[in-house]
């Protein structure tokens, strides 16, 4: 990566690496995990655009984000209106 796109994406690998961290604490907090999460710096280094890669889990891990997600929506929703 050169000077310049280094410094210019500084702060988006920043950010990144924040998001992944952010989202596996609070996903441990959950009791749940996404073992394969990480950003995809090869993509970044390439394009300037860091991805997170939610990678692989187990069908038991979805589904309790996915609960986790839903409540989380109907929660929200609720001060919303309230």
């Amino acid at each position: 990566m050169g000077v310049i796109l280094n410094r210019a994406t500084a702060e988006q690998r920043r950010e990144a690496a924040l998001a992944v961290e952010d989202l596996i604490a609070v996903l441990a907090l959950a009791d749940a995990r996404l073992p394969s999460v990480e950003v995809d710096w090869d993509y970044g280094r390439l394009t300037g655009a860091y991805l997170i890669s939610l990678g692989s889990a187990r069908t038991a891990q979805i589904l309790r984000i996915t609960d986790l997600l839903r409540k989380g929506l109907r929660h929200e929703r609720q001060a919303d209106e309230g």
